[in-house]
C-alpha cells in the first residue's frame, strides 16, 4: 500500500493540537465508499516499557471475514501517552505496517475514536485523512459524550451527544455485554459505520478486524 511521503508528525502537544484543528476540516462524514471486498483492523502494542510501538494490520475478506493478509511493523515510540492524542503515538507505526500490504483494504476499523473526540479528530479520522481511505472509530471505552440508556440486545444503539451535536453512537455488539463507541472516521456516515461494525462482529464483543489486529500486535 502506497503511503504519502508528505506526512509530518507533531513533536509536542501544542503542535499536535494545531494539526488536529487544521486537519479536522478535511474529514468527510458522508458515504464515499466503493465496493467493500476487504476490511482491515489496526492495533498497536508496546514493548520495552513502551519504548517500542508494534503495529499490526489484519485484512479480512468481506463479508466472509476470513483473514487474507497481515503485516506487523515496529518503530520507536516518539510521542507520550496523552488522552486525545493517540494518533500521534500510534499512526507512524500503523502506516509502516500498512505500507507492507499487497491487498489494499476498502475500509479500516480502528480501535479508537473517530469524530467522538474533543476536537472531532480521533485516530480513525487522522488515519483516514492521511491515506484517503474510509475509516471507522470503534472504541472500547468512552472518551467524551453522553447517551440514553442502552437496551441489552445485540444491535441496539443510542446516539452519543456532545455539546449539542451527535458525534457517534453507543452500540451493543453482543447481548448483555459492554457496548462499543462507534463514530465516523473518514468517508463514511454514522449509520453506515454502525452497520459495518455489526457486520464485522460475530459472537464476540469486538469486530473480527480488531480481534485479529490485537492478537498480532500483542504477539498472541
Amino acid at each position: 500500500m502506497k503511503i504519502p511521503d508528505s506526512l509530518v508528525w507533531a513533536q509536542t502537544i501544542e503542535e499536535a493540537t494545531a494539526v488536529q484543528q487544521e486537519l479536522r476540516h478535511l474529514v468527510i462524514q458522508e458515504d464515499k465508499l466503493g465496493d467493500i471486498r476487504y476490511v482491515a483492523g489496526v492495533d498497536v502494542g508496546f514493548q520495552d516499557n513502551y519504548a517500542i510501538a508494534q503495529a499490526a494490520v489484519a485484512v479480512l475478506s468481506f463479508p466472509e471475514l476470513q483473514l487474507v493478509e497481515s503485516a506487523i511493523a515496529t518503530l520507536p515510540t516518539t510521542f507520550p501517552y496523552v488522552p486525545g492524542f493517540l494518533s500521534f503515538r500510534e499512526i507512524p507505526a500503523i502506516l509502516k505496517a500498512l505500507e507492507k500490504l499487497t491487498i489494499i483494504p476498502d475500509l479500516i476499523l480502528c480501535d479508537g475514536q473517530g469524530i467522538a473526540h474533543p476536537r472531532r479528530f480521533g485516530i480513525a479520522c487522522h488515519l483516514g485523512v492521511s491515506i484517503d481511505v474510509p475509516t471507522i472509530g470503534a472504541a472500547k471505552s468512552l472518551l467524551i459524550g453522553k447517551s440514553e440508556e442502552l437496551p441489552p440486545e445485540k444491535g441496539s444503539w443510542q446516539p452519543l451527544h456532545h455539546r449539542g451535536e451527535v458525534i457517534g453512537a453507543v452500540v451493543r455488539s453482543r447481548t448483555n455485554v459492554n457496548p462499543l463507541y462507534i463514530s465516523s472516521g473518514h468517508r463514511i456516515s454514522l449509520p453506515t459505520a454502525i452497520d459495518y461494525v455489526l457486520r464485522c462482529t460475530t459472537k464476540y464483543r469486538l469486530p473480527e478486524t480488531t480481534r485479529w489486529a490485537d492478537k498480532l500486535a500483542s504477539g498472541r
